[in-house]
């Protein structure tokens, strides 16, 4: 029966924290992804050096506020918050991400109560 060296016995370390690491990142980018549906983009998965998964990311397009139509910009925000809330263990990011929708999404009420103001008056 073979001994395991210091050196191998590290390498397997490694490999378990990588497959540990990649697990729980793949997981909660997975989440923002199909949340997300047509506004995400690609998982990526970060490395550091010596080749461990550290960090993710999914983009997702912030949708822009259309005066004409603030009703699908109210639509996109929603998909966006909830992409960015989607997992369970949200980042920091991920609550700006939510944040800046919001904000988006706001502006488009805004605009949405003044056109139903002005059809009324």
């Amino acid at each position: 029966m073979d001994c395991l060296t210091i050196s191998t016995f590290r390498s397997l370390e490694q490999q378990a924290l990588a497959q540990r690491n990649y697990s729980e990142i793949y997981k909660h980018e997975l989440a923002h992804k199909q949340a997300g549906g047509s506004l995400a983009g690609a998982i990526v998965i970060e490395k550091n050096a010596d080749g461990i998964p550290v960090a993710g990311h999914v983009d997702i397009k912030m949708p822009a506020l259309n005066p004409e139509k603030p009703e699908e910009t109210i639509k996109q925000a929603n998909q966006v918050i909830k992409s960015a809330m989607a997992p369970a263990d949200p980042s920091s990011q991920d609550y700006k991400v939510a944040s800046k929708a919001r904000a988006i999404k706001n502006q488009a009420q805004s605009l949405l109560n003044n056109k139903r103001l002005d059809y009324y008056a």
